[in-house]
């Protein structure tokens, strides 16, 4: 009979001759089957041979658990788990698992109970795997002589079932930076080039130890933060801190050939927990820990840092962590205080020494107050520094706050706490007569959270206003310059209000009374405990022609005005050039329904000349030609090469043909005609009878739409940079523009920063492109203001509004 009929059945006729065909087939089939079946067999017993060598020492300790609670022998002891395990229907390295979990109640009985809970809808047969897989790599660990060989032990037992390939284990040194402790699915010549990580660069392992809880990442592509294998694997990562005691010891890192789902809490516990085996290795490595409270701490290394504190001419404190019964951070203990010290209760030295920080200081527990860094910097290693801090103390249930600069740094398992108290007073009469000394100076004040301008007399009069007007703040600060310093004060105001750093210009101020005066303004920014810009301080100074013997008097002692006098010629004349090449046109134009305007902003090193352009130009078909480019480079060669693009497009634009063939031929020009010059560029039709635009990218950023308040990039058509290749082809856009929608078309200078990804800096630009702005020219200010770029790369900015 064949092996797919059943008695009682019958094939359809289509299958009469196959059943023949199987009856005449040579007994040699069947043999072959048996001897599959007895492979398979073998190999089940080899897997199992396996994973009793590995559970071995599982199966030993839960007998030794048995022993211990039955009062009974070793013998006994397997017999009882071998009953035990053929009663409940589980392998015997399963049912120890199950008495480990049990007797332990720790991190791992909790992962498998949360596992077993998440199953008992429905039988799952991962479900007692989860603690095997656990107990394996625990015991891997314990038996491991290095970090390396745990991050061979983790992959080997616990993740490699979790569809995982690659391991990092990463070492936290005291000032946050990162040493690779232990690897594995990794080559070694990744590992030696990622060996170490210093401080400040971001990482996945570095964001998990900065944040202090797990981190993961669906897609390791899509976030662009550099690590270990993201050349061979960028799917999947996790970056999870590694720590006991509230201190961070190192961060376990784990890689995912392919994207990642949204993983379910039991898998996330699973990785935690073998991140706490990790932290296990890394403390075996650690100095010795602060001595328990009430002895002096007796390691060389600690005396050292005591030795450190009394040497400072400032008050410190030295703090080592106070943990719980269960090995929990709760507080810091203050194990030393140097003679400098001084109580801003007014207490003695030894009513504070010895205590628990929160205990002498209760209100540094408030949100963002001064245990919270204390706890960040144990943890991290991260160093803290604030010039003004406030410091609450409670004397008799009364609030006394003191302002103070604040250093926190780690050394070793302790924190060294290092204040100096600001006197108010004497700050504001040395700064009364700092200003009484130089003269013609006036001071002024913004403040960040209320937007409050505060001016001194003296800078009124530097105005030629009344003290009864209001003041005016810095971003209005063009609105009183001559046009010819647009560009100086472009750069001073994103230094200080975006890059959030001390700078000075000079320009030329133009009063309502017609005087023209030249005025140096110095600024620098304020910042609070939580690195939040509070305020903005500095000075305005009258450097006007009218004082020139002061000055003169002045250049013989400081040579600082005679520098920036010719600093400021030498931008002028790198300002020239660039607008021989390229004419910054400032006036807005309507056509056809359209309002017009540009911005050019050339780079802030006066020597490069770069190659970005823009045109807006009526074309003899009636239509509107939009368009901004960048040529790669610096220089008089892109600056030529700019020349010969935008003049080409132009020309060829009057044929009338559509954008995507206009870019074909513009790379053409680009391939054949320069020499070797590449480029990105967007190219727009606009058609005032239908209100449409028709639009082609060759590698440049895609425009921004806005409509309302809502600001999005339009979608991505497919282009290759100009130059590149003899022979491209460019897809084309439509756009259907409707009444008050203003169209956003940018070279990469507005937003391209050293220290961000591009795709960050695209998503600040979107949130502060739907900036409510009265008139278009005010919305180009505005962008120019507030993008933080900081590669020192010329802009070009058109900006269209439809009526």
């Amino acid at each position: 009979m064949h092996p797919s009929q059943q008695p009682g059945t019958a094939l359809p006729e289509g299958d009469a001759t196959a059943a023949d065909a199987s009856a005449e087939a040579p007994a040699g089939d069947a043999n072959v089957g048996r001897l599959a079946a007895t492979i398979e067999r073998m190999r089940r017993q080899i897997q199992d041979a396996h994973l009793a060598a590995e559970g071995r020492a599982l199966i030993e300790l839960a007998k030794g658990i048995l022993v211990e609670r039955l009062r009974c022998g070793p013998a006994q002891a397997a017999r009882q788990l071998a009953t035990l395990a053929e009663q409940s229907g589980l392998s015997q390295l399963e049912l120890a698992s199950d008495i480990i979990d049990q007797a332990a109640q720790d991190r791992i009985s909790e992962t498998a109970r949360e596992f077993l809970r998440s199953a008992r809808s429905g039988h799952d047969g991962r479900r007692h795997s989860v603690s095997v897989r656990l107990r394996a790599a625990e015991s891997g660990v314990l038996d491991a002589t290095d970090t390396q060989a745990v991050a061979e032990s983790l992959l080997e037992h616990a993740l490699v079932p979790l569809g995982a390939t690659t391991v990092a284990v990463w070492a936290a040194g005291p000032d946050a930076s990162l040493t690779l402790a232990g690897y594995a699915g990794l080559s070694a010549e990744e590992a030696m080039r990622w060996r170490y990580v210093p401080p400040g660069v971001v990482t996945p392992a570095r964001q998990a130890l900065m944040e202090r809880h797990t981190v993961w990442f669906p897609a390791l592509r899509e976030v662009g933060l550099p690590t270990i294998g993201h050349r061979q694997a960028e799917g999947g990562r996790v970056a999870v801190p590694a720590g006991t005691g509230g201190r961070i010891l190192g961060v376990l890192e784990i890689g995912w050939p392919h994207d990642l789902a949204p993983q379910p809490p039991q898998i996330e516990r699973q990785i935690e927990a073998l991140a706490d085996l990790c932290a296990h290795t890394l403390e075996a490595s650690e100095p010795a820990p602060c001595d328990p409270p009430g002895r002096v701490p007796s390691n060389p290394a600690f005396s050292e840092l005591v030795n450190l504190a009394d040497a400072l001419p400032d008050p410190a404190l030295v703090l080592c962590p106070h943990l719980d019964s269960g090995g929990r951070l709760t507080d810091f203990r203050i194990v030393h205080t140097n003679e400098r010290f001084t109580d801003p209760a007014g207490r003695p030295r030894h009513q504070v020494d010895g205590g628990l920080l929160l205990e002498a200081y209760p209100l540094a527990a408030e949100r963002g107050g001064l245990f919270a860094n204390v706890e960040h910097v144990h943890a991290t290693g991260e160093p803290f520094r604030t010039e003004r801090m406030t410091l609450t103390t409670l004397v008799d249930e009364v609030r006394l706050t003191t302002e103070a600069a604040v250093s926190l740094t780690r050394h070793g398992d302790s924190v060294l706490l290092i204040w100096r108290a600001h006197d108010e007073g004497s700050r504001l009469a040395g700064i009364l007569q700092h200003a009484q000394r130089l003269g013609r100076i006036g001071g002024f004040e913004e403040n960040a959270l209320t937007g409050q301008v505060t001016w001194n007399d003296q800078l009124f009069a530097l105005y030629g206003v009344s003290p009864a007007d209001q003041p005016i703040p810095l971003e209005r600060l063009r609105e009183h310059a001559h046009p010819d310093d647009e560009a100086g004060i472009g750069r001073f105001l994103r230094t200080v209000l975006h890059h959030r750093r001390s700078a000075a210009t000079a320009f030329r101020l133009q009063r309502a009374d017609g005087i023209a005066r030249h005025i140096r303004v110095v600024a620098e920014p304020v910042f609070g405990t939580d690195d939040r810009l509070l305020a903005v301080r500095g000075a305005y100074q009258d450097i006007s022609s009218q004082h020139w013997t002061e000055v003169a008097l002045a250049a013989t002692r400081d040579q600082l005005a005679h520098s920036e006098q010719q600093t400021a010629e030498r931008n002028r004349l790198a300002l020239q050039l660039q607008r021989a090449i390229m004419p910054p046109t400032r006036e807005t134009t309507d056509a056809f329904g359209l309002r017009i305007a540009v911005r050019y902003r050339p780079a802030e090193k006066d020597h490069l000349v770069g190659g970005d352009w823009y045109d807006a130009v009526v074309l003899p078909s009636k239509q509107v030609l939009l368009s901004v480019g960048d040529v790669a480079g610096h220089g008089i060669e892109a600056a030529t090469g700019m020349v010969v693009l935008r003049n080409a497009l132009r020309g060829l634009a009057a044929t009338g043909a559509g954008p995507a063939q206009l870019l074909t031929w513009l790379n053409l020009v680009a391939h054949h005609l320069t020499d070797s010059v590449t480029a990105t560029a967007i190219c727009g039709l606009y058609d005032p009878r239908t209100r449409v635009l028709r639009w082609a990218r060759a590698g440049h950023l895609p425009p921004l739409l806005v409509r309302g308040t809502n600001a999005s990039e339009l979608p991505m058509v497919a282009g290759l940079l100009l130059g590149a290749v003899s022979e491209a082809s460019y897809e084309e856009g439509r756009l259907q523009l409707e009444a008050d929608d203003t169209l956003l078309m940018y070279t990469d200078g507005l937003i391209e920063r050293r220290d961000r990804a591009l795709q960050h800096a695209q998503n600040h630009l979107l949130d502060i492109a739907g900036h409510p702005a009265p008139t278009l020219d005010q919305r180009l200010e505005y962008l120019l203001t507030h993008c933080n770029s900081d590669t020192d790369d010329d802009t070009c900015l058109i900006g269209v509004e439809l009526r």
